[in-house]
């Protein structure tokens, strides 16, 4: 078999390579959780908790939804992980279907119950495929809604980002210009949607850049533990899913085990290269699931330690 001089080059490259390439571990992480809807998901969303404590992340996030009930049951997670256990907790809020005076009283009772950190989001509309449109009376979208949190307390805030253009930005120098918005009115820090290529991210922190931003951008990373579900989502937020991922997780359905040492190995490749680019900051959206998130922290050499756990500090 005769080899090509690009094969070549190729080959060289791969037997030069560790089999794993190391990482230092200097690096902090984050993890971000939805609001349990019944009593098994409870356990499991704490059997979780406990699981990545002590990996000693930076702070965990609670997402928020439209409505009394979700909005209740974020309140009820972000408070108890406030007052039972020493992580920073971080409640989701949005501005869907609420007014400015709804909105800032949920504030001040995340403010009362020792919150300090909220994630601010425009946030999406409750029907699917409907357009965006501010409550009468709301804040209008994430940077207004950033200007009056910080007229109540000083909260940190995190916003949101996406490398690869929110669907209802038009184009990316809007999307830009919206992000910029967001750090002007007070914003700590933008939390990215999640992608599949560390071009991607690198391409985006430029353009960040170019635009003079001067902020924190924190890649958002999505471990697959179900392709279909990550690619109905991706159509949503219009994140690109290379056809070589398709081709991975093909004829896994079935194969829950071997799907998440696919997806695993996946995410922490791509950690790794945003790592050799300068990221050392990374937020797991973990769907609620532990373990993957625990195994890709543990291949970019963040340990657990015994003393940090799930207790009230």
């Amino acid at each position: 078999m005769t080899l090509s001089i690009n094969q070549l080059e190729e080959a060289r490259r791969a037997l030069e390579a560790p089999l794993f390439a190391d990482v230092a571990g200097d690096v902090d992480v984050s993890f971000e959780f939805f609001p349990p809807k019944s009593e098994a998901m409870e356990k499991t969303l704490w059997d979780s908790m406990a699981t990545l404590a002590p990996l000693g992340p930076r702070f965990v996030s609670v997402t928020y939804g439209a409505g009394g009930s979700t909005r209740e049951r974020t309140h009820a997670t972000v408070a108890r992980i406030a007052r039972e256990t020493n992580i920073p907790a971080a409640a989701h809020l949005t501005c869907v279907e609420a007014t400015k005076a709804e909105i800032d009283a949920v504030a001040e009772e995340y403010w009362a119950a020792g919150v300090r950190h909220i994630v601010a989001l425009r946030g999406d509309p409750p029907t699917v495929g409907a357009r965006y449109a501010a409550h009468p009376g709301g804040y209008e979208n994430a940077a207004a809604l950033v200007e009056g949190l910080r007229r109540l307390h000083p909260f940190e805030i995190s916003v949101a980002c996406y490398p690869e253009c929110h669907p209802d930005s038009g184009d990316a120098a809007i999307d830009l210009d919206n992000l910029k918005r967001k750090m002007d009115a007070g914003a700590t820090r933008a939390i990215s949607q999640f992608f599949f290529s560390p071009d991607v991210f690198f391409r985006y922190r430029d353009a960040v850049a170019a635009a003079g931003i001067d902020a924190e951008i924190v890649p958002g990373i999505m471990p697959v533990s179900n392709f279909a579900a990550v690619q109905r989502m991706s159509k949503m937020c219009g994140t690109d899913v290379p056809a070589w991922m398709g081709r991975l997780f093909t004829g896994l359905d079935d194969l829950p085990g071997a799907r998440q040492l696919v997806s695993a190995t996946l995410a922490a490749e791509l950690c790794r290269k945003l790592y050799a680019g300068g990221v050392k900051q990374f937020h797991f959206y973990t769907l609620n699931r532990a373990e993957l998130s625990f195994a890709i922290c543990h291949l970019l050499g963040v340990r657990a330690t015994p003393e940090v756990a799930l207790a009230a500090a």
